[in-house]
């Protein structure tokens, strides 16, 4: 069963490609120009221009014809191509019965037919092959009437009746006119069908529409006629035609540089209608999705697939290439125009690539560092990946450098590579940090600090770089040239990458002062109440050589509820306000032990071990505090800290 639903979707696409080629045949046909040619290169008024005006309507007509097929239910489209076949068999069967009774003619031998071999060896094969027809056509129509299909058997017959060969001349012709009433027959009488067709086809829009609106019949046609793969199958027959007319053509061999220039030269001409250019972006939009998914099949196996949620980020590379596209006029371009831009936009889709490979990289890699997983070829897989983005970036970065003259595009894509390789440098650097605390067997002291500051610093690198960008941008705006295009990739980029950079990076260092602030005007517990607690952080779920008391009498690690109250600040066990002691500088001696209200000692597991890589865990007594796990987790993600309090306590 599921080999048949496969085929059948293979059928489905391609069986509707030629419709698309049919497209791109008549967009790229100029009616009117054509015909121009020709009378320039009569001498006399050719006929044919008469038909000129005959000719724009059949152009029209083409066009409705193709989308019909485009849209056509897969049984009829199925049903309709095995009615082509089986009138290609039946032109094959006249020009074999053609081309034998020229041969004879040729030969000029009317005798007995075994009395001449060649004569026999001509008879043999085409009546092997007049039979060969017929049989394919009567399987084709699924019909046992083979003599609607052996018409062209009939100049065999007279020449074995040892008929003249001027009488076997006519007999042909009768053949030929006789099959060709046939299909005469067979068009009218399912001349209604195509109508019917429409018709019922209206009626289900109509209801579709009706009911569930043309978002649902969109999304419907979407889904029926597959058009992401079958644009992408178009495009690749259009760009191997390119390819085989390219190497067809010519006898010597190609160099290197020939064979890039070949390879953007034959993008650019596949790219030169809307039909093409839909093609085009739907395989860069499957390129980069596969990149990405052998990317996290590289990093985790077949646990990738378990999870997948890269589906979404193939598109992303698609639409930019098409927006880019669409701004810059790409099809009207001239070819050599058209390469051009067209590797410019194929480095910012690279760009784009390369960051998506490193936001599936990130979390997998620091997940490593601060796990205690000892498994060698997961580590040199991971930092193998990391190193390939931090320099691929640079080396891409150096050969625009070299071959094009610096604008605000390449400039654009120069700092998206460096931003690359920067935050990938900031990963290695934290998951190095991770796996010297996990070789010391002992914690760092002000992990999370350390952290903050590497991440800190890449950011601010960031910062610096994207300002560069835009301070570029504005005086190519002001001084140099001004566009709309221009001046609207300035803002965007003003706004996505200097101003919401410092927004989140002011609001990352608030939160951490006033976390600061809060830790230091608790009061820290001493050797005694540490002792009388004997128990363990309830955020961390690992002993405690040492802690602060909250206001409402819970202990935690310093370290563990400062990560906590970057989001929040509410204890998290009982969710009262966190305000600190009325006195900061207050000595712990002088407050009287209390017990914390809720006691849990006993009931948790002090065995269970927490993935440094995973976020905050609250104690499983308290209902209340799941609730704000994934506020806390979206909030260290946005301070670039690690959750846990270190590799060797997890």
């Amino acid at each position: 069963m599921a080999v048949k639903e496969r085929v059948e979707a293979v059928l489905n696409v391609g069986l509707r490609v030629p419709s698309i080629m049919l497209l791109e045949v008549l967009y790229r046909w100029d009616v009117s120009s054509f015909f121009q040619k020709i009378q320039k290169s009569s001498l006399n008024n050719n006929p044919l221009f008469q038909y000129k005006y005959l000719a724009l309507y059949l152009h029209y007509v083409g066009y409705i014809l193709s989308l019909v097929l485009l849209t056509l239910p897969r049984q009829h489209l199925v049903q309709l191509y095995l009615y082509v076949l089986t009138a290609l068999l039946l032109f094959a069967g006249h020009q074999i019965s053609r081309d034998y009774v020229r041969s004879e003619l040729e030969s000029g031998y009317e005798g007995p037919l075994y009395l001449e071999p060649l004569s026999i060896n001509r008879f043999t094969t085409a009546l092997i092959c007049q039979l060969v027809v017929c049989t394919l056509c009567s399987c084709v129509m699924q019909t046992k009437r083979i003599w609607l299909f052996s018409a062209h058997l009939l100049p065999l017959v007279a020449r074995l009746c040892l008929v003249p060969l001027e009488t076997i001349v006519f007999v042909n012709r009768f053949a030929m006119i006789f099959t060709g009433l046939e299909v005469i027959y067979f068009l009218a009488s399912n001349l209604l069908v195509p109508f019917n067709l429409a018709k019922t086809a209206y009626r289900e829009l109509a209801q579709v529409v009706e009911v569930y609106g043309l978002l649902a019949l969109g999304m419907s046609l979407w889904n029926q006629l597959v058009l992401p793969v079958l644009f992408m199958c178009f495009w690749l027959v259009l760009f191997a035609l390119q390819i085989y007319t390219y190497f067809s053509t010519r006898d010597q061999p190609t160099s290197r540089e020939r064979l890039l220039f070949l390879f953007l030269t034959s993008i650019a001409e596949c790219c030169c209608t809307p039909y093409s250019l839909l093609g085009l972006v739907f395989t860069v939009s499957f390129v980069a999705l596969g990149v990405l998914t052998l990317c996290k099949f590289y990093l985790q196996g077949y646990r990738a697939f378990m999870n997948d949620n890269t589906m979404h980020r193939g598109m992303t590379e698609g639409i930019t290439l098409l927006i880019l596209a669409v701004q810059t006029g790409l099809i009207e371009l001239q070819v050599i125009h058209r390469a051009f831009l067209l590797s410019i936009i194929l480095f910012i889709v690279v760009a784009s690539i390369l960051q998506s490979m490193l936001e599936i990289a990130d979390p997998i890699v620091l997940a490593l560092g601060a796990s205690r997983d000892k498994s060698l070829w997961k580590h040199f897989r991971a930092v193998s990946l990391c190193l390939f983005l931090l320099v691929f970036p640079a080396y891409m970065s150096y050969m625009i450098c070299q071959f094009f003259h610096m604008d605000f595009w390449l400039l654009i894509i120069i700092s998206s590579s460096i931003l690359t390789s920067l935050q990938v440098l900031g990963t290695l650097l934290i998951y190095v940090l991770f796996m010297v605390e996990e070789l010391r067997k002992a914690p760092v002291e002000n992990m999370d600090d350390v952290i903050y500051w590497v991440n800190g610093t890449y950011r601010l690198l960031e910062f610096l770089v994207a300002l560069c960008v835009v301070a570029y941008g504005v005086s190519e705006t002001v001084f140099g040239e001004w566009t709309v295009m221009g001046s609207t990739i300035v803002l965007i980029h003003s706004y996505y990458n200097v101003w919401l950079r410092a927004q989140l990076g002011w609001q990352s260092f608030l939160l951490r002062r006033d976390a600061v602030n809060k830790i230091k005007s608790l009061p820290t517990a001493s050797h005694q109440q540490l002792q009388q607690h004997n128990d363990i952080c309830s955020i961390c779920y690992q002993d405690m050589t040492s802690a602060v008391i909250t206001p409402c009498s819970h202990l935690f690690h310093a370290g563990c509820l400062k990560k906590w109250l970057y989001v929040q600040e509410t204890c998290p066990l009982c969710h009262n306000q966190l305000k600190g002691s009325s006195q900061p500088g207050s000595s712990t001696q002088d407050a009287p032990p209390q017990e914390p209200p809720i006691q849990l000692a006993g009931d948790l597991d002090t065995s269970q071990h927490l993935e440094a890589d995973s976020t905050l865990q609250v104690p499983q007594q308290d209902d209340t505090t799941l609730a704000s796990a994934s506020d806390l987790t979206a909030g260290l993600k946005d301070d670039g800290v690690t959750p846990a309090c270190s590799s060797s306590q997890s």
